[in-house]
C-alpha cells in the first residue's frame, strides 16, 4: 500500500519486474490517466514529464493516456472500483 504519490514509481519498478519475470515477457504498454503521479508542473508548453513518464520512456514502455475522471476507459482494473 502506497502512503505517497511519490511512491508510485518504486512501487511500478517493482511490478514491472515481478510482471516480467512471471510472465517472460517484457512491458510494452502502461495505460494511466494524465494524473500528476505521471506529470510534475504545467510548463508553457503544457504539463512536463515527471519521473515516471520518464522511466517508461527511458525502458520503451508505451504510455497511453486517458482522460482523467474517465474510468470506463482505463478497463476492468478500473470498472470493477
Amino acid at each position: 500500500m502506497l502512503h505517497h504519490k511519490s511512491e508510485s514509481l518504486e512501487a511500478f519498478k517493482v511490478f514491472k519486474v515481478e510482471v516480467e519475470k512471471q510472465c517472460g515477457k517484457q512491458m510494452k504498454i502502461v495505460r494511466t490517466d494524465r494524473g500528476d503521479k505521471y506529470y510534475d508542473r504545467y510548463t508553457e508548453d503544457g504539463q512536463a514529464h515527471g519521473p515516471f513518464a520518464k522511466f517508461l520512456q527511458e525502458n520503451g514502455i508505451v504510455a497511453q493516456y486517458t482522460m482523467p475522471g474517465s474510468p470506463d476507459q482505463n478497463g476492468v482494473a478500473e470498472r470493477r472500483n
